[in-house]
């Protein structure tokens, strides 16, 4: 049996995964509390993580029915860029702050300019730092709290964290690391001449992880642990990644012709690229896989965190709010919203605020509102897609995962927006899946047997029933909603 963890900005989810039997024994899900604050302030406490896999872990095994001494690897996949730094003892300096932190937005200016701008960044990291990433988070403790950055003694990223926290050791792979903002996405390695640039006092050799390759582990479950939990002697640790590159694998997405797109806190897009990419847009990461090549990446900030905001400010449980969505019309009778509730990334705007457009007495409904924050939601998705450009062009199929992915209400206005075919994996959490998938590979890579591509092919089952085609009449109604949009992005941000 193999374990999958995905530790996620709202819960850590675990699932236990039966290769022969192709199917998910057991699974259960332990939330975390979100720290929000003035300035886009968004951060978590390590200790959370931590607590929510052991509950999550417990509960997965036992509805599993197996014993856990069956389990003979585990995978972590974790939300990517959070700044987890360590003192010499291990222990965390300053609460984790996460991807969708934007409170850092300024430093992240400052740094891309003293790289030399877009060119500069390209030229150095093979893609152009964003604020979200892990530097501008270091530039940040440093200034703000150099008491806590004169302390650190480990920089690591979440996934890497519960993988020290299960193995003692301290070590990263290329797919997670790649969203850092001082690793060179094209060859692979830690840039210890960008790191100077940020923290010109941490020395590289002492603080950056051991870089190991997505099919080598990352150590064996430290003893202690494995008797608390219940766990041989010998049970592998993978590499593991960052959510979106375990999402790509739960998926089945490690060739080219696939998207995976995410409806969940935020928005993501990929696509595999068997060599690195540089894009016509600044937008796109060029980050690398977790199971060999790249994944060419698109993050959206505002998705099931604006759903969520608009559902809860009207009172309304998810059924209620999938039902007004459903029954308020394309379009929301002239109804725009703009969700950068978080600031925004693509486009980038960081320190953007949501806001509405095309109000009137007639059209101020409850209904309109909720179909019109979906409609935001997937308009700055098909935004993001766009500027892929003919990294898009061959997409048989968009893998649709999330939690915003069981409404099909959404999935059919997906495929409306993108004129693309949806469907979902049978799988809940496609990063929990892929990360059991990854364990399964990096344990049978010594016997030969069980290469990546002929697990996918066996494991990631697509749920026929979720299937939605486009409907070309929606297709077209939803381009001139499309229109509309981005003639509020012009006018409001001057984005054209």
């Amino acid at each position: 049996m193999y374990v999958g963890v995905d530790c996620g900005t709202q819960s850590t989810k675990v699932v236990v995964l039966d290769p022969e039997g192709e199917r998910i024994l057991g699974e259960a899900s332990r939330p975390h509390r979100l720290d929000e604050g003035e300035g886009g302030r968004r951060e978590q406490a390590p200790a959370d993580w931590v607590a929510a896999f052991c509950g999550a872990f417990g509960e997965a095994v036992a509805k599993s029915d197996v014993d856990a001494g069956a389990i003979r690897a585990l995978g972590v996949s974790g939300q990517q860029h959070g700044l987890v730094a360590l003192d010499a003892a291990g222990e965390p300096v300053h609460p984790a702050k996460l991807w969708c932190d934007t409170e850092t937005a300024p430093w992240n200016a400052a740094l891309v300019e003293r790289l030399g701008g877009e060119a500069g960044c390209l030229e150095k990291l093979g893609l152009v730092l964003q604020t979200g990433y892990t530097a501008s988070k270091l530039a940040w403790l440093r200034e703000v709290h150099p008491e806590a950055y004169a302390r650190i003694a480990t920089l690591m990223l979440p996934h890497d964290y519960l993988n020290f926290w299960l193995t003692g050791e301290r070590v990263a792979e290329a797919g997670d690391a790649s969203g850092t903002g001082y690793f060179d996405t094209r060859t692979r390695r830690w840039r210890h001449d960008v790191l100077a640039e940020i923290a010109p006092e941490l020395d590289p050799e002492r603080v950056l992880p051991r870089l190991i390759a997505s099919r080598e582990p990352a150590g064996t479950v430290r003893p202690a642990l494995a008797r608390e939990l219940g766990l041989a002697d010998d049970v592998l640790v993978a590499s593991g990644g960052g959510d979106n590159m375990l999402g790509a694998i739960g998926t089945g997405n490690i060739r080219p012709g696939l998207v995976t797109l995410s409806l969940g806190t935020s928005g993501t897009i990929c696509a595999h690229s068997p060599e690195p990419v540089v894009a016509d847009s600044a937008m796109v990461a060029n980050f690398c896989a977790s199971h060999g090549g790249w994944l060419p990446l698109v993050c959206t900030m505002n998705v099931t965190s604006a759903t969520t905001r608009i559902r809860e400010l009207l009172g309304l449980d998810l059924a209620s709010f999938g039902e007004r969505v459903a029954a308020a019309p394309i379009g929301a009778e002239g109804v725009t919203m703009l969700p950068f509730f978080n600031g925004e990334r693509v486009p980038m705007l960081p320190e953007a605020s949501a806001s509405l457009d095309g109000l009137t007495s007639v059209n101020t409904t409850p209904a309109n509102l909720c179909r019109a924050v979906v409609e935001g939601a997937t308009l700055g998705l098909r935004y993001g897609l766009e500027q892929f450009g003919q990294l898009a062009e061959g997409v048989s199929e968009i893998r649709l995962i999330g939690g915003g992915s069981r409404s099909p209400v959404w999935r059919q206005m997906l495929a409306d927006i993108t004129a693309s075919r949806v469907v979902c994996p049978e799988a809940t959490d496609a990063a929990a899946l892929g990360a059991a998938l990854q364990a399964a590979w990096c344990h049978r890579a010594g016997s030969g047997d069980g290469e990546l591509a002929e697990l996918c092919t066996r494991l990631v089952h697509l749920d026929e029933s979720s299937r939605a085609d486009p409907d070309p009449a929606s297709v077209a109604a939803y381009d001139e909603v499309h229109a509309r949009y981005r003639r509020c992005l012009a006018e409001r941000h001057s984005i054209t």
